[in-house]
């Protein structure tokens, strides 16, 4: 399609072009051979105003497949450096990045809508970069950029860009591998692999095999950073998938987003990963702990009979606790009730510590009657272990981040009593059923890490990465990040054999929104339940 402005004169487009760009160029030139640092309020503005400008050029050139990545990304690495040095903190920095991300959006819409063509952003681009003295057409041979040049070959292309080779693509996951949650961890880990262990032995993804490496935080979002580091520096990935907890995506989130890095499913439903409009590298598979709260909530007050002002939350006293706490908060306001009065307890992250959390239910005067549990395995169990001598009949619903096999293995050391009852929303289909993804899912299990039994974790893992193994094989050979993300936003209804539907977008970067129940019996072994 042309607009009205392919019809005028090319020197009119070209001067037209030109005198956007180089305003923009101009400002991006200053900032990069001066000191910001002198008044940051105003520096602020400036790079806000200049993203605004800069972006929709940067989004038009890469919805052009013509237009080499290496030039576009020259130019991104220089604004990501004024953003840097003008942000004094890391909110600055993340709201800054978040424009610039939505303004290259706005770029990348206008050339899919016929608003802008490829000659135009073309111009654009050549115009900045004599304007900042980047190099031009296909120059660039950085290996961390994201694409060889128009013309190379696959072996090329795999060359120049970070993670990928000729034979393997290799992406990094932040996962607990020791400390309190360490099993979870293992278990993501597992499915991950079996996932991409099923895809190589199938020829892998347009001839390359799939590679995970790992590094371990312990669920310490302290430790988190240098565990980024060391995927991005010392292993090269391509891509981050599975990385696990929500304190540590508050980490890992903003250090992938700044060097423009996939951050693939992240193990966490919380809003860190789930921002609106959606960042443009995070993805998710699973519903949000919104979701799970609020299906949980009208469990307990609608089947259960439930009062409200006899629900209480125990909950990790951080921001995975935080978002299970919303959830709920939102759900009791979807209900029409009062959400002030809900009655939090806490306990500190990779402890047991629960007593403090035991003492104030049981000083209530109006008895407890069902908790809602947003919490880690161990200090689940260790909850529930007490609260059934302090607090008898109570009721306990888990969200699924509790892990919903360890959890069951810590009860049943306990004894039965402990487990029975016990519910557990799960973000994916029963272990034990018959749907053709756990049908799969078993089956490379039993190939390729032969003893395991099946669990929920590390069936999350592998369909999340099932998901993303389809995702490269469509978006082809010559593979970087923006070719990939482009595919992902272009999924509807990926079929896995769930039994429920996917969709990714533009605006959703959320493929999934079911939730299944379940319940423990007696013998450690967990029931489906309908929670609504």
């Amino acid at each position: 399609m042309m607009t009205f402005l392919d019809l005028r004169p090319r020197h009119e487009m070209v001067n037209r072009t030109r005198s956007f760009a180089t305003s923009s160029a101009i400002i991006l030139t200053l900032m990069l051979t001066t000191s910001v640092g002198a008044a940051p309020g105003d520096n602020l503005a400036v790079v806000r105003d200049l993203g605004g400008r800069i972006g929709p050029a940067i989004g038009a050139a890469l919805a052009c497949s013509d237009i080499p990545r290496p030039r576009i990304q020259a130019i991104i690495g220089k604004f990501q450096a004024v953003i840097r040095e003008a942000s004094n903190n890391d909110g600055d920095r993340n709201e800054l990045t978040r424009q610039f991300d939505r303004s290259i959006a706005d770029g990348r819409a206008a050339v899919a809508s016929g608003r802008q063509d490829c000659r135009r952003a073309e111009l654009q681009l050549a115009d900045i970069e004599r304007s900042i003295g980047a190099p031009a057409a296909g120059a660039l041979r950085d290996p961390t950029l994201s694409v060889a040049a128009t013309g190379a070959t696959s072996a090329a292309a795999a060359s120049a860009v970070r993670g990928i080779t000729e034979r393997d693509i290799t992406f990094g996951s932040v996962l607990p591998l020791s400390g309190a949650n360490k099993e979870s961890g293992r278990l993501l880990k597992v499915g991950i692999e079996a996932a991409f262990n099923r895809a190589n032995e199938a020829g892998g993804v347009n001839g390359r095999m799939l590679r995970l490496a790992v590094a371990d935080d312990g669920y310490d979002p302290n430790r988190t950073l240098d565990a980024m580091k060391q995927l991005y520096e010392k292993e090269r990935v391509f891509g981050f998938v599975g990385s696990f907890g929500t304190a540590t995506a508050a980490v890992a989130i903003p250090y992938s987003l700044e060097r423009r890095m996939l951050f693939f499913s992240p193990y966490t439903g919380a809003n860190v990963s789930r921002h609106d409009p959606p960042d443009r590298y995070v993805f998710n598979y699973r519903p949000s702990y919104s979701e799970e709260a609020d299906a949980l909530v009208h469990y307990l007050v609608k089947l259960r009979r439930v009062p409200p002002r006899q629900i209480a939350l125990f909950a990790q006293d951080d921001s995975f606790g935080d978002a299970g706490f919303a959830g709920v908060a939102k759900a009791f306001r979807v209900l029409g009730l009062n959400d002030a009065a809900i009655l939090r307890v806490n306990y500190t992250r990779n402890t047991v510590d629960v007593e403090p959390a035991i003492n104030q239910l049981k000083a209530q005067k109006t008895p407890v009657r069902a908790v809602i549990m947003v919490a880690t395995s161990r200090a689940a169990a260790k909850f529930i272990e007490k609260a059934r001598d302090a607090l008898p009949g109570v009721l306990f619903v888990n969200v699924s981040a509790v892990g919903a096999s360890a959890l069951a293995n810590e009860l049943m050391l306990l004894g039965p009593r402990y487990a029975a009852g016990v519910v557990v929303t799960q973000t994916v289909p029963a272990v034990s059923g018959y749907s053709s993804v756990v049908l799969d899912y078993k089956a490379a299990l039993a190939k390729h890490f032969p003893g395991e039994p099946p669990d929920y974790t590390s069936l999350e893992g592998y369909i999340e990465a099932s998901i993303l193994v389809q995702a490269l094989k469509q978006a082809g050979p010559q593979l970087d990040t923006e070719r990939l993300i482009d595919t992902l936003e272009s999924m509807r209804n990926i079929d896995l054999g769930l039994g429920a539907s996917l969709n990714f977008g533009p605006a959703e970067h959320q493929a999934s929104h079911k939730i299944w129940g379940t319940a423990l019996d007696e013998t450690g072994a967990y029931q489906p339940i309908e929670l609504e």
